[in-house]
C-alpha cells in the first residue's frame, strides 16, 4: 500500500494529466471547425462567387430568331442599243445561213440584157407580197418606208404625195413631195440590180419569175435618188452603201434575194458577202 506521501504525489499529476487531455480534444475540435469553413472534406454550397461565374442556362424566349435569307440576285438588264446605231436585222441571222448555200460562179456575159425583160415597170400583176393589192409597186415601197405619209385622196390611200424619208444609205433625211421635178430625189432601188441579175442567173428565168424578180418587196428600197444612181448595178464586192451601220441589213437582202430566185455569186462578191456578215452582231 503507498504511502501518504506517494499518493499527495500522484494527485496532482493526474490533475496535470486531465488538462493536457482537454486541451488535445480542444485543438482537434478548432482543426476539424476550419476544415468545414474552407469547404474541405464535409463539403458546402458554393458560393455566391461561383454562382455568378456559371453560364446562364437560355431558353427559347430569349434565343434570337436567324436572320432571313438574302434575296436572290437580279437578272442583269442588258446593255442598251447606243444611240444611233440600229438594232440587228432579223434577216441577217438567215443569211448567214443561206449563203453557203449558193453557188458560186463567174460572171456570165451581160449580152441580150434589157430592162424590159423584166417585166412592166412596177407591175402589180406579181405574186409575191403587196402584189396584186391595187397599187402599183413604188407607191407600195414608198408607204412601207416614208415616216408622216400623205396619200392623195380617192386613190384608196395608194398615191403617195408626201413623206420623209430618212435615207437607209446616208442617213440623210429627204422630204419627199410628188410631182415632176421632184419625185426623183426618192428612188426605189432594186438591191440585187437586175443587170447583176441577168448575169448571175436570171436569163435563165421565166418571164413571170423575172417580173416578181422586179417587184418583190424583199429587193426594193425607197433610197436618195443620188445613192441609186451610184450604185448602178454593183455588187457586193464593187459597192456597199457609205452608211455603214447599214450594210448588215443591206448585204442580208442581197442574199436572201439571190436565194429566193435561184442567182449565183462571184467568188468576190461571196467573199465580201461572208465578210460583211461575220462582223454584225
Amino acid at each position: 500500500m503507498p504511502s501518504r506521501s506517494t499518493r499527495a504525489t500522484r494527485a496532482p499529476q493526474a490533475a496535470i494529466a486531465v488538462v493536457v487531455a482537454l486541451l488535445v480534444l480542444a485543438g482537434i475540435g478548432r482543426l476539424a471547425g476550419s476544415d468545414d469553413d474552407a469547404g474541405g472534406v464535409t463539403g458546402t454550397a458554393p458560393t455566391s462567387s461561383a454562382v455568378a461565374q456559371s453560364p446562364p442556362s437560355s431558353s427559347p424566349e430569349s434565343t434570337p430568331a436567324p436572320p432571313p435569307p438574302p434575296p436572290p440576285p437580279e437578272e442583269p438588264l442588258p446593255p442598251p442599243t447606243p444611240e444611233g446605231v440600229p438594232a440587228v436585222d432579223p434577216l441577217v441571222g438567215q443569211a448567214r445561213a443561206a449563203l453557203p448555200l449558193l453557188e458560186v460562179k463567174g460572171r456570165a456575159p451581160r449580152t441580150g440584157y434589157d430592162r424590159d425583160l423584166f417585166g412592166q415597170r412596177w407591175s402589180d400583176d406579181v405574186s409575191v407580197e403587196l402584189g396584186r393589192n391595187g397599187c402599183d409597186t413604188r407607191n407600195d415601197i414608198l408607204r412601207r418606208d416614208l415616216r408622216e405619209v400623205v396619200t392623195k385622196p380617192g386613190t384608196r390611200d395608194c398615191v403617195v404625195l408626201s413623206g420623209v424619208l430618212d435615207g437607209p444609205y446616208t442617213g440623210e433625211r429627204i422630204d419627199f413631195v410628188r410631182g415632176r421635178s421632184t419625185s426623183n430625189l426618192v428612188q426605189i432601188d432594186h438591191v440585187v440590180a437586175m443587170a447583176d441579175a441577168w448575169q448571175k442567173g436570171a436569163q435563165q428565168l421565166s418571164e413571170e419569175r423575172r417580173r416578181d424578180f422586179a417587184n418583190d418587196p424583199l429587193n426594193l428600197l425607197a433610197v436618195a435618188g443620188h445613192s441609186n444612181q451610184h450604185k448602178g448595178a454593183g455588187d457586193a464586192a464593187t459597192w456597199l452603201p457609205p452608211r455603214k451601220e447599214f450594210r448588215c441589213a443591206y448585204v442580208a437582202r442581197q442574199v436572201l434575194v439571190k436565194d429566193r430566185y435561184d442567182l449565183w455569186v462571184t467568188p468576190a462578191e461571196r467573199d465580201a458577202m461572208d465578210r460583211i456578215l461575220a462582223g454584225c452582231g
